[in-house]
């Protein structure tokens, strides 16, 4: 008896150890998937800490009564401001009464794994703030510290030099005073074992750098280069709020999303033929006169204002080309943002904030793959994946609760490989 309640007291603690390790297990994994639902579907227009295109989400739920009153609101938050709700009434006034896109694709369970998520970038921004200026600065340096770890590396091969030659010294001092004679030290550049090290050393180097600049052959992120005409997608959807379909035509029905010709720039600038808005800048911070960059488009165009403008004189804008795929890549627009209903923002980054378009994603094969992992393919109401019955009704049935893209095949080779 005693044998027995003993082992229950040990064992106890064990397994509420294991209960909470557990739970802090699921609750990771929970918050990794607010993650990706978070940059599926909230990251083109909010941020956790920063006010974008709508308001920053740190604090949301404290702002709401309820976490059903904000599931309510992604749902469809033109209702919920028909109902005259007081808080959501003002925010809608806020924002120049732009209504929020709805979500009636997300449940409940999606909705609060995207709150959770909120929650932990919440904290860590708290913490970050609160942290000293040098632990901010430390934290911010550890993304790249290759320097310092060459010169670390360096130091410490010019301390072993320095050791083997104090050693070598050494040794010859003992043997003179235990009167062996001494041989005739070995010069560095003779010396087989320095050589070995200094070739190996040198190998490892080489194919360190060579494996490296192969795995990032044709990745051009962060790649910005000057165009024709400066372009300001900031001016252009962003206060001007233009849909990105009105220029770019193909990307519902295309593989390419389409650059938009002469004809379509001229729709607007015939009328447009002067820029009053606040101050453009180009990558360098140089002021750019929006008037001028108007005049060059005139030029490809052949169009002068006050006169009737012949389109047949018009020439094209020879735009230089930003995303490039290998040409062993299939990748369609439509596949993603007609069938995929993927957002513009997911590849792109926030377009309506750049001055300059550049290329926001690495485009490689690992990040498609994770996207691909994490993405939920949203059955309803789409037509595209009308074949898939058994996984309709596995999800009808509660036997799964979502359908990844990888669960249809997005993670085979000859997917995305001709």
């Amino acid at each position: 008896m005693f044998k027995l309640r003993q082992l229950t007291t040990i064992t106890t603690p064990k397994k509420y150890l294991l209960l909470f390790v557990s739970f802090l297990f699921s609750a990771s994994l929970f918050a990794q998937d607010g993650k990706a639902l978070f940059t599926a579907n909230c990251a083109s227009c909010h941020s956790v800490t920063k006010k974008l295109t709508g308001p920053a989400l740190a604090g949301v739920e404290s702002r709401w009564p309820s976490r059903e009153k904000l599931h309510d609101w992604v749902h469809n938050s033109s209702k919920v401001i028909q109902s005259g709700d007081e808080y959501a009434v003002n925010l809608f006034n806020e924002y120049n009464k732009t209504q929020m896109t709805a979500f009636p694709q997300l449940s409940a369970q999606d909705i609060d794994a995207i709150l959770d998520y909120i929650k932990v970038e919440e904290t860590k921004a708290a913490a970050a703030t609160a942290a000293p200026v040098g632990e901010t600065q430390t934290a911010a340096d550890n993304g790249d510290q290759t320097l310092l770890y060459g010169i670390l590396t360096l130091i410490l091969a010019i301390v072993a030099f320095t050791l083997l030659y104090i050693n070598a010294n050494l040794k010859k001092m003992a043997d003179d005073k235990e009167g062996i004679p001494a041989t005739e030290p070995i010069p560095f550049w003779r010396n087989k074992a320095y050589i070995t090290v200094f070739t190996l050393v040198l190998f490892l180097i080489g194919g360190y750098l060579i494996t490296d600049g192969a795995v990032g052959l044709g990745r051009q992120q962060k790649y910005e280069p000057h165009q024709p005409i400066f372009f300001s997608h900031k001016v252009h959807p962003g206060v001007n709020q233009i849909n990105c379909q009105y220029c770019h035509i193909g990307v519902y029905q295309g593989k390419q999303a389409t650059i938009p010709t002469v004809n379509i720039c001229m729709n607007c600038h015939m009328a447009i033929n002067e820029y009053k808005g606040e101050k453009l800048f180009n990558a360098e911070g140089k002021e750019v006169d929006g008037t001028a960059e108007i005049q060059k488009l005139y030029k490809y165009a052949g169009f002068e204002p006050g006169k009737p403008w012949d389109p047949s004189k018009a020439k094209p804008i020879e735009w230089v080309r930003i995303h490039n795929l290998p040409d062993h890549v299939f990748f369609s627009h439509a596949q993603h943002v007609n069938a995929g209903r993927v957002q513009c923002q997911t590849c792109h980054g926030e377009v309506t904030s750049y001055n300059e378009m550049f290329q926001f994603a690495p485009l490689s094969m690992g990040w498609c793959i994770n996207c691909h992992r994490t993405t939920k393919v949203q059955f309803e109401s789409n037509g595209f994946y009308s074949m898939y019955e058994k996984y309709k009704e596995d999800i009808k049935n509660h036997k799964m609760d979502s359908v990844t893209v990888k669960d249809i095949g997005g993670a085979e080779c000859q997917k995305c490989h001709y």
